[in-house]
């Protein structure tokens, strides 16, 4: 072993200890990595700064803007609001016929804004027709990664497979070529959900012919007021009278935390009061003549009727990041008052003030109507819901403009695809995306103002950062080490058990440290398992690609999930529980099939 290997060793557990403990955002860690092969002479400056220049890059970032100019136009929330169901039915019907739209979706749109957009519609819907939103919210960031797998622009670990093999002089993807597997992929994955995901699914199990199942709970922090008659008052099992229609969680006294049903509780002045319940106790909360919301004082000046409540999940731009709740003043920066933060599924009951903020937390707010205005386009927050509406602001003409722009583009793509099969002759897809989000501006859908600030940067440096650690693997020889490791565990099986190892390493680095970390980390093994091996390496890139877009078991390897679970307060065991048989599924189809598509 050289003294590159070591090196290289050392960087990839750097990695892996840097991204369980979410050190910094994704981009800054893999930079890092890369220039740590940079300066040590792993790689050249030109191999450095080669991925910021790959068209697949280009071609990212400007999908952004589309991306941001379809939401502006609320062309997503419009179809959403249309297409989502009126009447009740059982889940193996309700589930798909949420699915298929947003896959499809996700096909040609980054798959964020997407889940961003209905994510809200769907629990507003869920609440209308008294299903339990716990069913849905993981099914439908599912569906975007089954959309995203599918083309060669549905997600960036695809562009990321893609722009390494024409580095090295291989042909590319076509732009619906993963689609022979995706596809598969997609119709056994929605199958599934459509069939346990009532019954593996956190919530109440829908039973369509006995009415409510369960709506969405919030949690109020409440204060007595001076002389309430609530005072002195005994709670009974979780009830307390005089508060209809709330749930007592439990009372916070001198640092001490009280449940009913384990002490005997009579309400005292200066208590916290945690109480249940659904979205439209706040009035009556606000209205109340014996209790106050705690934090409640700060708005004093505006009257109780102009008051909402809001949730956010905060976004890896939110200023206030590593700040505790004291030191980030939400009422300075947003005329705002946090009523509570839920993490991991759980609601942060106790030393709120000192709590340190993270990416992906749940923020509930107090605010008024300019906290929409101000704030609904804002990157600081992956979610802004107001709990009792959701608007589409644009205008219908803009929603037509926007989905002729999105069809154009999508259809410029197809045939450019077509002919090329046919004739041989090929355009960029990236003047396809280029003329759409240029077009979107133009014509004012999607504001000129600070265009830049709707693409994410930290993505575009994690990709471009992962083709210049690809290439130092390459260039350690680390790679080739590793690959004649794998071929001699199953020479025995042959390239088939290659196969099988390439996908699971890629799968389980994704759930670990992100999609474009894992396929850097794994191609260039790939391409010498192949050489050891004297097959076609285009099955394993397909591995890589797919095992890649799959991540099903965590939160921490997509961003989509990453905000569903904040939202839907899922645990990490909700995920594990109907992730873990969805990754088998996509494992065993992908060792099936790749072969017979692309065999070796």
């Amino acid at each position: 072993m050289t003294i590159e290997t070591y090196i290289v060793i050392a960087t990839f557990i750097f990695l892996i200890v840097a991204f369980l403990l979410e050190a910094m955002r994704p981009g800054l860690i893999l930079f890092s990595a890369a220039i740590i092969f940079l300066a040590t002479g792993i790689i050249s400056a030109e191999e450095m700064v080669a991925g910021f220049s790959n068209n697949g890059i280009i071609t990212i970032a400007v999908l952004f803007l589309v991306n941001e100019g379809i939401k502006q136009a609320g062309l997503i929330t419009r179809l959403a609001q249309i297409y989502l169901p009126r009447k009740k039915s059982p889940m193996p019907i309700l589930i798909p016929r949420i699915m298929i739209p947003v896959s499809l979706f996700s096909a040609f749109l980054n798959n964020l804004p997407i889940v961003v957009n209905v994510t809200p519609l769907l629990i507003k819907w869920a609440d209308m027709m008294h299903f339990s939103y716990k069913k849905f919210l993981i099914p439908l960031s599912y569906a975007a990664i089954f959309g995203g797998m599918c083309t060669l622009i549905g997600t960036s670990s695809n562009l990321v497979v893609h722009g390494l093999m024409i580095e090295r002089g291989l042909q590319g993807f076509h732009l619906f070529e993963l689609g022979k597997l995706g596809l598969v992929i997609s119709l056994f994955g929605i199958i599934y959900m459509a069939l346990v995901s009532n019954w593996l699914l956190p919530g109440k199990k829908m039973r369509i012919m006995r009415g409510i199942t369960e709506t969405k709970d919030y949690y109020y922090n409440l204060q007595l007021k001076e002389n309430s008659s609530l005072i002195g008052q005994a709670v009974e099992s979780s009830s307390v009278s005089g508060l209809n229609g709330l749930q007592l969680y439990c009372v916070e006294r001198k640092g001490k935390t009280l449940y009913p049903g384990k002490n005997n509780i009579r309400l005292r002045q200066n208590d916290d009061i945690l109480v249940m319940g659904t979205s439209d106790r706040l009035n009556y909360i606000l209205a109340h003549k014996d209790i106050k919301l705690k934090g409640e004082e700060y708005l004093h000046n505006e009257s109780p009727g102009d008051l909402k409540q809001y949730e956010v999940v905060l976004s890896p731009r939110f200023a206030g990041l590593g700040l505790t709740v004291t030191e980030y003043n939400f009422f300075e920066h947003f005329n705002a008052v946090v009523l509570a933060i839920h993490r991991n599924g759980e609601r942060i009951t106790s030393n709120l003030n000192k709590l340190k903020l993270k990416v992906g937390d749940n923020v509930v707010l107090l605010s008024t109507d300019q906290f929409l205005s101000n704030w609904e386009t804002s990157h600081m927050f992956y979610l802004v819901n107001y709990l009792q509406d959701y608007r589409v602001g644009k205008t219908s003409r803009t929603r037509w403009i926007a989905l002729v722009i999105l069809a154009a583009m999508v259809l410029g793509i197809v045939i450019n695809e077509l002919v090329s099969w046919g004739y041989g002759m090929r355009l960029n897809i990236f003047l396809f995306v280029a003329a759409a989000a240029i077009l979107l501006v133009w014509l004012k859908i999607l504001p000129p103002q600070n265009y830049t600030k709707n693409i994410s940067w930290d993505l575009i440096i994690s990709v471009a950062s992962a083709f210049a650690i690809s290439k130092g693997i390459q260039n350690s020889g680390i790679a080739q080490s590793m690959a004649q490791d794998a071929v001699n565990v199953v020479k025995s099986i042959g390239p088939a058990g290659v196969l099988a190892i390439i996908y699971i390493v890629t799968a389980i680095l994704t759930e670990i440290i992100t999609n474009n970390a894992a396929v850097a980390l794994v191609f260039p093994v790939a391409v010498l398992a192949a050489e050891l091996l004297g097959v076609s390496a285009k099955p394993f890139f397909v591995a890589i690609a797919i095992a890649a877009a799959s991540s099903f078991m965590t939160a921490r390897g997509y961003r989509a999930n990453l905000i569903i679970k904040s939202i839907g307060k899922y645990s990490y065991r909700d995920f594990l529980r109907i992730g873990t048989p969805m990754q088998i599924i996509a494992f065993m189809v992908s060792v099936w099939l790749i072969p017979y598509y692309w065999p070796f």
